[in-house]
């Protein structure tokens, strides 16, 4: 396959790069302006836009802004609710004037216009969904162009911050008029055996010349190791300004099955010839694997039981907003399948098209969700035709994320309970959904996400294929007017914690809240609706039938603070300022830094890598010769406390007790706090296994910077992650430590964002300075575009400051 260099010339910015030949993809990322707020004419390619601000794309219009103190905590207390416009300057070559230029937009919040030279090209309604549109009759070939979008979340709801703007990537695609379509390909594997796989591959090919051709597509199969596997070809007559599918099945010998533990990706590329020429070239990725469902048995994966260890991410990136950024998930999916985690559930919309690629590469599962509800917050206003919209939307949410192997289930909706109830329609409304699921994909099983037990006894479940429910086992009344489907909890848990942060007494029930305004990570709290991680292991372990689970959340996000928003707070006798303005759900926190839970289900999730985690803290000053319990969390049987070398006796899990985290836990809720040090030995087996210890420190010294990663892409996108961390003269962690550190960052690269996790912290992200959070906190380093070392210094006033280096390549 041959490939070439193209270079455009954007709004003064040289964009040099890699396409493959007869198409020609472009990032337009740079050279915006933006403004929030109307502006007439803003359109007009004549607008004077010198005084709006610079930005680059992916952008996120609130994320950057003050904190509204007295708004509300459910969106994150952040500006996203106005409109604003984005306008570049596009030079388009002469060389363009007989091709076809198509504008994809990964995502826009919400409501986007798009306008070239003035003139409405377009427009769309679900900020979450991908859209593209042929912007060829409204540019000028060989002249200057004006490209502007405007975006408008007035009419947008939501229970979280959703973000604003354009919050993902934009690519200007130039083809030939004979070319496969945008997300053009549809790849299948209906016969997959162990010697050989049918690999059925439909080429979407437009013809936008004046008359009708003859046009001939050849497919080849290239394997994971690069090597061409198969191929052939089909032709087809297509009349003029018309689509056809041209389709073929090739066979590959001995197939290597794309797995969670070998995600192997084999790749098609489709040729174009129109009259012997070659005129399009597209390559597609996919995997060979099969799936699934049993009703008493779970979820297979190449006729292989795997149990869902499964968690629910929100589209937001902690510091960073809505403003997508592939590193930025990329760390996100790390940090969970180093937990144990084998599948992702994109909580409640259609997610960046990077997701699912990044599932496909590394292995996890990929229950894809299309809407939350199905009102205003996904964008259906009172003058919406929900059958078009449903078609429309339906259609790119299929279309673009089905030939990825990850995705192993379709969600058309969560909680919605005007269709379990079957309130206005509901079941036709469902009906609706799945149907156009079908429509574009028959292959995989289609869900909608449950949360009213009793609306069961309707048999909503008759529309779908496989029953999802989320918490309290709300599951077993479906289950048992249908036990012919599977089960999976599609939001398990909803525990909630603060890293770091522990309360005495230990809580009776789970839904003792204090006015601390902060939740204790001993891990016994949840909602009321909810329920503490060790009881959806139990289940799970009762009742086999069961496929698996999707965690309620991998990480904190902003917005949705239970058990702290605002009417909870005011109810407390404080007001809307005291209102938090993430969540406090998350295994992880909103910067990434692990909870004590991350190892609760590490100890259950990954049962073959050693976890001895212990915990609290042991500076308790103040609380000498007073009880202060202490937890193990471990994938050994049983477990030694010592304090200060005493032993305070052994413990062991209980496999079959109903008390649920005495099957997972180990706890010692009579422990005399003395400053010195703690230490767990654990065993498996019978069989010593390691250790964890834990001393008192001694007052805040230093400053460490740990960066996630030394070297990165001088790419002006790339991340590395910088743990700040304060310790004691003798390198133990201060975990009280609330220092406001200073940042100097010298070289060729930004902050990009700061935080420390603290749901009621309301500092902004974009700073050079951050304050610890129970010792901790995190700097985010965005790379410019070119290569050298980067210097960051932290400092504070108390303190012996660190520097990192990182290197750009």
């Amino acid at each position: 396959m041959k490939n070439i260099f193209l270079v455009l010339f954007v709004s003064g910015i040289l964009l040099s790069i890699k396409v493959e030949a007869q198409r020609e993809v472009f990032m337009l990322n740079s050279g915006w302006k933006f403004a929030k707020g109307e502006y007439a004419g803003a359109s007009d390619i004549n607008f004077d836009d010198s005084g709006w601000k610079s930005v680059s794309v992916p952008h996120d219009w609130a994320i950057s802004e003050k904190f509204i103190l007295d708004g509300n905590g459910s969106t994150g207390k952040l500006p996203w609710k106005g409109e604003g416009w984005y306008r570049l300057n596009l030079e388009i070559p002469e060389s363009y004037k007989d091709k076809r230029v198509y504008l994809l937009f990964d995502g826009v919040m919400a409501f986007p216009e798009i306008y070239i030279n003035g003139k409405l090209a377009g427009q769309w309604d679900y900020g979450y969904n991908s859209f593209y549109l042929d912007v060829t009759p409204f540019l000028n070939a060989g002249g200057k162009n004006l490209l502007a979008v405007h975006a408008d979340t007035r009419k947008h709801d939501s229970r979280w911050y959703p973000g604003a703007g354009i919050y993902r990537k934009v690519q200007m695609i130039v083809m030939n008029p004979v070319h496969v379509n945008i997300w053009g390909t549809y790849i299948t594997t209906p016969i997959v055996k162990s010697n050989y796989a049918d690999v059925r591959i439909s080429a979407s090919v437009a013809n936008q010349l004046n008359s009708g051709d003859t046009i001939q597509v050849k497919q080849t199969i290239i394997a994971p190791n690069g090597k061409e596997v198969a191929s052939g070809s089909s032709k087809g007559w297509i009349p003029a300004g018309s689509s056809k599918d041209l389709e073929i099945t090739l066979q590959v010998a001995d197939p290597q099955l794309w797995d969670i533990e070998h995600p192997y990706l084999y790749t098609a590329v489709t040729h174009v010839y129109q009259k012997d020429k070659l005129v399009d070239t597209f390559s597609t990725e996919f995997g060979i694997r099969t799936i699934r469902f049993t009703s008493d048995d779970g979820f297979y994966l190449n006729n292989r039981r795997v149990q869902l260890k499964g968690v629910n991410l929100h589209h937001d990136q902690g510091p960073l907003g809505a403003a997508f950024n592939k590193r930025a998930l990329e760390r996100q999916l790390e940090i969970m399948k180093l937990m144990g985690a084998n599948a992702i559930r994109n909580s409640h919309n259609v997610a960046a098209p990077e997701l699912p690629e990044l599932c496909d590469k590394m292995g996890l599962l990929l229950f894809d969700e299309v809407f939350d509800k199905y009102d205003a917050k996904a964008d259906i206003t009172s003058e919406t035709d929900f059958e078009e919209f449903t078609h429309r939307n339906i259609r790119n949410f299929i279309v673009r994320d089905r030939n990825h192997p990850s995705v192993f289930i379709w969600s058309v909706g969560n909680e919605i309970g005007d269709v379990q109830w079957n309130i206005n329609i509901g079941f036709q409304r469902l009906h609706t959904m799945v149907n156009y699921v079908n429509k574009y994909d028959p292959t995989r099983p289609t869900t909608l996400v449950c949360d009213n037990m009793e609306s069961a006894r309707l048999r909503h479940f008759d529309y779908y294929d496989v029953h999802s429910w989320n918490y309290g086992r709300r599951y077993s009344l479906a289950r048992q007017l249908e036990p012919n489907k599977s089960v999976i909890i599609s939001e398990s848990a909803s525990t909630v914690s603060t890293r770091g942060f522990y309360e005495l007494p230990l809580p009776e029930k789970p839904t003792d809240f204090t006015k601390s305004l902060q939740v204790s990570s001993y891990d016994l709290n949840a909602p009321w609706w909810a329920e503490i991680a060790d009881d959806d292991f139990m289940w799970q372990q009762d009742e086999p039938y069961i496929a698996g689970e999707f965690v309620w959340t991998g990480f904190d996000y902003l917005g949705e603070p239970t058990p702290y928003y605002n009417q909870a707070v005011k109810e407390m006798g404080m007001t809307d300022k005291e209102a938090s303005r993430s969540s406090y759900f998350g295994i992880v926190d909103l910067v990434g830094i692990p909870k004590d839970r991350y190892y609760l289900y590490k100890s259950y999730w990954k049962p073959e890598e050693t976890t001895i985690h212990l915990l609290p803290h042991w500076n308790w000053q103040g609380m000498e010769g007073q009880n202060v319990p202490v937890f193990v969390y471990t994938n050994g049987d049983c477990a030694e406390l010592f304090v200060n070398g005493k032993s305070q006796g052994m413990k062991c899990k209980k496999p079959a007790s109903q008390n649920s985290t005495e099957r997972f836990r180990l706890m010692w809720k009579d422990v005399m706090y003395q400053p010195g040090e703690i230490k767990a030995v654990a065993y498996k087996n019978g069989e010593r296994m390691g250790e964890s210890l834990i001393k008192t420190a001694g007052e805040p010294y230093q400053i460490k910077l740990t960066p996630d990663r030394k070297t990165v892409l001088a790419n002006g996108e790339d991340l590395s992650y910088v743990l700040v961390e304060a310790l004691d003269k003798e390198g133990n962690l201060c975990p009280l430590a609330n220092n406001k550190i200073k940042l100097i960052l010298k070289g060729n690269a930004e902050i990009a964002g700061v935080g420390n996790g603290n749901p009621q912290s309301f500092e902004p992200f974009q700073s050079d300075q951050v304050y610890l959070f129970y010792g901790k906190a995190m700097i985010i380093i965005r790379s410019k575009d070119s290569t050298g070392k980067v210097v960051l210094e932290a400092s504070s006033d108390s303190l012996k400051k660190s520097i990192a280096t990182i290197e750009l390549k």
